[in-house]
């Protein structure tokens, strides 16, 4: 966004699509880009003031707009496809049809814009007597003629490239052109930031002016397609999603080498960047709306209205659940919709009020604009004071002999529920037809010790049909058990404090039941108070430094936050060296109901080290437990220099194995494994499963070289020497994935060692000091090579894909470069030591260590301890750094965004584990990982592809205090 006074000063640049001018120059650039120059009478007009619009200012509309176009009504030639020419192929018509959409649906948004203007605006701003003052009506439609006219540039444009389409078939450059200037972003900002305010006037105008009410309604019935207002104004906001489905079914269907290709990735790029910012305007526009809802709820004087009015507060979740309550047997007693608001520091529950329908015409309203609820505030706690109670958990979560148990719809707890202090919650009637079941079957089973009494034969009456009849019983209960699992799923159940007992003095917590609309739901919430509990942390607070906003920290929740701190090694005595970390997720059938609504990356996580000239050591630990602890430590011969976690194979890869052969023994099919690389050039493989550390197999790799990455494929295990050879094992349809015992196929990629690999669909990357080889992934023969970096004593040290791009790292400087995994171009370098203020005078230059790509963020980790966070594209398109960085830091919360100061750290492995991001830090006398637990979405409703956790996973370590693991530790970080 610029500042307001520079849009006088501001020069359009020569390839940006827009900037319309109205000489000859204008035309000629026209051409140039490919467009006719249909409106040789084009004004523009470049306000100076800022782009916020307010119904009550006296400013006329051309004070605000960013242009203000006065075109004829001559309209350019609609785009249109000619006649399908003969021997194309079937991508080839697969494109031409997915372009009839792209013109089908532009055309379609143009008219949509078009009737806003026409068919509300200008007749709105004509009419006599007003139904909208002129300062409404602007506030209203603002910024609707800007993006029209936006859009009918890149029409023209289409209409051009329309008519070529048969020679060039090309459109990805054209988005490129329309979509990445500034201007769009700031028009389309301006209308998102306005949209609420602009249906708050529509919503009271409805109230209060029934001429308004009237016209809204004639307009509607009289347009073809009866779609309101509210529909065609929410167009804008739905743009850019539809064009972003649109170019991923087009490059689906463009093969590699097409000279469309790379545009189109770009402009998936820029698409997906413009809507993700608009997304976030959005949210928050919609968030401050839902706070202002809520605050008006509650009176001025209270201390809620105050906490609300600061302006500290972050909403990251408000949804409507149902509140139920049951009774000691289970029966359903009541139940009421609830508007539940998940605030960074607190829970508040409300009351939705509806007026009638019948209400001044409130039905009639609400058919044209969303009519949002009133609230009423039925309770509010703070959120360390609330507790998660999941099936099987409830032992646990509160102190039983101090705390007494009441419905939060009961007036007064039961005397039979404080003597036996246990209140039933469950889904009606479920429970009690379970119990019924077990005491029946109970009955037939004595029925049937009787009948094996009997000495006679008789119909009907023999041990065959008494065990018929057990069995039939326990199918029953079986489907009830199942029935209220499945129930659970979607029961959230929350112990909140209450006041003291009058009599006895004790705590009362009262327990609220919430049905949510779906299990996803369910989970979403579980996780986001956990998360939000989180983040009340100190070493959470104050956050993340953001260089974007004037060096301010940013809020938990925005960036990473810390959720768990361990050494690395269980061994204090000996000094060891991190080499390398690996999260195997298995899955634990020991957590039973909860694994279903949590999502606590489950498994274990492999951490292997040792000391220069010395043994190993791995440690393992299992994150299937409320805090991660360990399970084994064994030592080995040599260092841990690398290690990869090699998954079962898929069902495809299976059915090419020999499948008679994993038939005849079901053992011998392939399991997860762990494979690790060591200093004296062994190569080690674990079954991932047993913690029991038994060694499937080793080998030694040629010459004994030492081992320092590994990587494998559908085909091959790889493994990088430190001699410049890549050693290939095949993989075998036995019980053992690869064939270690044959010797290897060794290729010679270059004098130095290969540092790092990198595992593509069809190719292999392997690096040796500044080139890197491409390899084919099946024959193992050399497709191209190229320098990733002019100095020739510079190593590339690290490689991670995103999309279609491969970032690098290198041995020395701060620099990144991206790379296009097709063309291998380089498109884009990144300078990491300008993306960070932490360097202290007289300090060395940043040295990226690390490097890892977790949804929608790349994490680049420093010697300096500095983690910086850069937002990259998570579609198919190319991941570019498109903005400034989300934040930075590692250190302690006083320090945030600092290394740790006199201890030398280095962040020197990331891994993922699920969601989360762990980082393994490095200091001169010790070792430890951090989970990172970050970036939470704020989206509603909940996201459908969280991970999220339990109210009982990863409490405080060490009995509580966290501190004593700062400032060395594992951090374990969570992206949505």
């Amino acid at each position: 966004m610029l500042p307001s006074g520079a849009w006088g000063k501001r020069k359009p640049r020569g390839r940006r699509l827009g900037w319309v001018r109205s000489d000859a120059r204008g035309a000629m650039w026209a051409r140039q880009e490919g467009l006719h120059h249909p409106h040789p009478h084009t004004v523009v007009r470049c306000p100076s003031s800022s782009s916020s619009v307010s119904c009550s200012g006296d400013s006329e509309e051309e004070d605000m707009g960013l242009l203000e176009v006065s075109v004829s009504d001559i309209k350019p030639p609609a785009p249109e496809l000619g006649p399908m020419p003969d021997g194309l192929s079937p991508q080839q018509v697969v494109r031409r049809h997915i372009l009839g959409s792209i013109v089908q649906s532009e055309g379609s948004y143009v008219e949509s814009l078009k009737r806003v203007l026409q068919d509300y605006r200008n007749p709105l701003m004509e009419m006599e007597p007003k139904a909208l003052s002129a300062r409404k009506c602007q506030a209203v439609f603002f910024r609707v003629k800007e993006i029209l006219h936006c859009h009918s540039m890149f029409q023209i444009a289409l209409s051009s490239r329309v008519a070529e389409w048969d020679a060039t078939e090309k459109i990805g450059d054209l988005f490129v052109a329309s979509f990445s200037k500034s201007m769009v972003l700031d028009v389309y900002s301006d209308y998102v930031n306005n949209f609420t305010n602009a249906m708050s006037i529509i919503k009271k105008a409805c109230l209060t002016k029934p001429a308004f009410l009237e016209f809204l309604k004639r307009r509607q019935v009289c347009s073809p397609d009866r779609v309101t207002l509210y529909g065609l104004m929410v167009k804008p906001i739905q743009r850019f999603p539809q064009f972003i489905l649109l170019l991923q079914d087009m490059l689906k269907n463009t093969p590699r080498g097409h000279p469309d290709r790379l545009s189109l990735q770009l402009a998936l790029t820029e698409l997906e960047t413009l809507a993700e910012k608009l997304n976030e305007q959005k949210r928050l526009a919609d968030q401050v709306a839902e706070i202002q809802q809520l605050t008006k709820s509650v009176s001025d004087r209270s201390s809620l209205s105050k906490l609300l009015t600061s302006g500290q507060r972050q909403l990251l979740l408000c949804e409507t659940l149902t509140e139920t309550v049951y009774g000691d047997r289970g029966q359903l007693i009541k139940s009421k919709e609830r508007r539940v608001f998940l605030l960074n520091d607190m829970l508040v529950c409300a009351n939705i009020n509806f007026k009638p329908a019948n209400h001044r015409g409130q039905l009639e309203i609400s058919s044209l604009v969303p009519l949002g609820p009133k609230y009423v505030v039925k309770w509010n706690t703070a959120l360390p004071q609330v507790q998660v109670v999941e099936v099987g958990q409830e032992g646990g979560s509160y102190d039983k002999d101090n705390v007494l148990i009441q419905h939060a719809g009961a007036k007064k707890a039961s005397a039979a529920g404080q003597a036996q202090n246990k209140v039933c919650f469950g889904p009606p009637r479920l429970f009690q037809e379970l119990q019924d079941l077990q005491k029946d079957l109970a009955v037939v089973e004595q029925i049937t010790l009787l009948i094996s009494t009997l000495h006679g034969t008789y119909q009907n009456l023999n041990m065959t049909v008494a065990q018929d009849w057990c069995l039939a019983l326990q199918r029953l209960m079986r489907v009830k058990e199942e029935e209220i699992h499945s129930a659970n799923k979607c029961r959230l159940r929350l112990l909140l404090p209450g006041k003291p007992d009058n009599r006895s003095g004790r705590p009362i917590s009262f327990m609220v039941v919430f049905i949510t609309p779906n299990p996803l739901s369910k989970i979403s919430w579980v996780n986001r108070l956990h998360l939000a509990k989180i983040g009340l942390r100190e070493e959470n607070q104050p956050g993340w430094l953001c260089p974007d906003e004037d060096k301010k920290s940013k809020a938990p929740f925005w960036c990473p936050i810390l959720a768990c701190c361990i050494p690395a090694f269980s061994s204090r005595g000996l000094s060891l060296q991190l080499g390398a970390l690996v999260h195997s997720p298995v899955s634990c059938p020991l957590l039973g109901f909860s694994a279903v609504s949590t999502s606590l990356p489950q498994g274990y996580l492999w951490v292997g080290g040792g000391q220069e000239g010395s043994g190993g050591q791995v440690e393992i630990f299992s994150l299937n437990r409320p805090s991660p602890r360990t399970v084994k430590s064994f030592p080995l011969a040599a260092p841990v220099l690398c290690m990869e976690y090699i998954p079962e194979p898929e069902e495809e890869e299976s059915r090419d194995g020999d499948e008679s052969h994993t038939a005849a023994d079901p053992s011998a099919a392939a399991h997860p494994t762990i494979c690790l690389g060591l200093q004296d050039g062994s190569i080690l493989v674990y079954g991932s499963v047993d913690t029991g550390t038994q060694c499937l197999a080793t080998c030694r790799s040629p010459g004994l070289q030492p081992v320092l990455c590994l990587r494998h494929s559908p085909f091959h295990l790889f493994a990088g020497l430190q001699d410049g050879t890549l050693a290939a094992y095949p993989r075998t349809s036995g019980g053992m994935p690869w064939d270690l015992e044959s010797p290897p196929l060794c290729l010679t990629v270059g004098p130095g060692p290969v540092r790092t690999l990198l595992s593509l669909e069809d190719a292999v990357w392997a690096s040796c000091g500044p080139r890197v080889t491409v390899l084919d992934a099946t024959s193992l023969q050399t497709q191209q090579s190229f320098e990733a970096h002019q100095d020739e004593a510079v190593s590339v040290t690290h490689m991670v894909k995103a999309g279609s791009g491969v970032w690098m790292a290198f041995s020395a400087g701060s620099s990144i470069r991206l790379f296009h995994t097709e063309t291998l171009e380089h498109l884009q370098e990144i300078n990491i030591a300008t993306r960070t203020t932490f360097l202290l005078p007289g300090q060395k230059q940043l040295c990226v260590t690390s490097l890892l790509i977790c949804q929608g963020l790349l994490w680049v980790g420093t010697d300096q301890g500095v983690i910086v966070l850069l937002p990259v594209p998570r579609l198919e398109g190319i991941p570019k750094i498109t903005g400034e960085p989300r934040g930075a830091g590692l250190g302690r919360a006083r320090e945030v965004g600092c290394k740790w100061p006199g201890e030398g750290e280095s962040c020197a492995q990331m891994f993922t584990l699920s969601s989360y991001v762990g980082v393994g830090v490095c200091s001169p006398t010790s070792c430890h990982c951090r989970w990172h637990c970050g970036t939470v979405e704020l989206n509603h409703p909940s996201p459908t592809g969280s991970h999220l956790l339990s109210e009982s996973q990863f409490p405080d370590l060490a009995n509580g205090d966290s501190s004593a693991y700062w400032p060395d530790g594992l951090r374990i970080g969570w992206d949505t």
